[in-house]
């Protein structure tokens, strides 16, 4: 019997070796090996660090990408010049599923023509997370001058807890500021991040033990509908902001005022499909984001009506595909141009 099983486990391992061998050779993703490499408060990847992106079980668009001096995918290094406008945002920004030439960074440089542009994304990050690379921006390198590139969730994840958080966030009860760090990775986990079985496993195809197991043994409960609050004559209330709108954003003004002191342009995306189904979806979190932001000084490029224009006379999409939500090529010159123009405007 200890032979028969000696025999099976070297069967097992020698099918995980080959199978290791084998995803080597395809494009699965690598290891970010992302850390607080440059700032307490600011999550990175190490500067000159080359690793592996793509999407999907297929490995839909394989990228090998390189972080820069300061651990950014940006396409050359930082250096002091206060001529430069930062490029601010998560994923959106850094854009690893697109080509070089393609990513917003690249595309508002071309735009921009004359003025060097640091891209400065970093996936899984929020609003208040941006403060910190605007502060960062700015001591390091004289930048006076930011694009924030943001989407619909980012200040809603900029509340504690939100999975979205490098830094600095609001509890979502009491609004105070707090810090929630990325904890270090175990030691099982960095031997993992090095296996490409293990990156196919869990990067690729996403999956988690502990959400199997959940589905497995969690109680399923229906989820009620929630109807609008009615009001007198029988019509429904308009939906309120949400209330961490007023509290995330006074925060991130407070914070980046000693550092945004030249021209501040804030892009933020909108319900592309809806737009795209000719469709317009009511958001007063965002709207009353957009109100806050233009009255604190910034410039604020709402797409809405740049995608309306878009999708009037187009049927191209915005999107990178139905599985990824990010800008396309075509996406990211639309919003690239605007935040261009708004930069140049007196």
């Amino acid at each position: 019997m200890s032979k028969k099983f000696f025999l099976w486990m070297a069967g097992v391992v020698g099918f995980l070796l080959l199978l290791e061998i084998f995803f080597r050779l395809l494009p699965v993703s690598t290891s970010t090996e992302t850390g607080y490499y440059i700032d307490p408060l600011i999550l990175s990847y190490p500067p000159h660090h080359r690793w592996t992106t793509s999407t999907g079980w297929d490995l839909r668009n394989a990228q090998r990408l390189e972080s820069n001096n300061l651990g950014y995918v940006a396409g050359h290094d930082f250096a002091w010049d206060d001529k430069a406008v930062a490029l601010i945002g998560d994923s959106f920004v850094e854009a690893s599923m697109l080509a070089a030439p393609d990513r917003p960074g690249a595309q508002l440089g071309r735009a921009l023509d004359t003025r060097p542009v640091f891209a400065m994304g970093n996936p899984g990050t929020a609003l208040l997370d941006y403060a910190e690379r605007i502060r960062f921006a700015h001591t390091h390198f004289g930048v006076r001058d930011f694009v924030v590139l943001m989407e619909r969730g980012d200040v809603k994840q900029s509340l504690c807890g939100s999975g979205n958080i490098n830094g600095p966030c609001l509890d979502g009860a009491s609004f105070a500021p707090r810090l929630e760090k990325q904890p270090q990775p175990g030691s099982l986990k960095q031997i993992g991040r090095h296996s490409a079985l293990a990156q196919y496993l869990f990067s690729q195809l996403k999956f988690s033990p502990q959400r199997l197991w959940s589905q497995v043994t969690g109680p399923r409960q229906a989820i009620a509908a929630v109807s609008p609050a009615p009001v007198e004559g029988g019509l429904t209330a308009p939906p309120a902001p949400a209330p961490f709108v007023d509290a995330v954003t006074a925060t991130f003004f407070q914070r980046i005022k000693p550092y945004a002191t030249g021209r501040l342009v804030i892009v933020i995306d909108s319900n592309r499909s809806a737009l795209s189904q000719g469709l317009s979806m009511p958001d007063p979190s965002r709207t009353r984001f957009m109100t806050l932001a233009r009255a604190a000084g910034a410039v604020v490029v709402d797409t809405e009506p740049l995608f309306k224009a878009h999708f009037a006379h187009s049927n191209l999409s915005l999107d990178v595909g139905p599985y990824d939500g990010h800008f396309n090529p075509l996406g990211v010159k639309l919003v690239t141009a605007a935040a261009a123009n708004a930069l140049r405007e007196p």
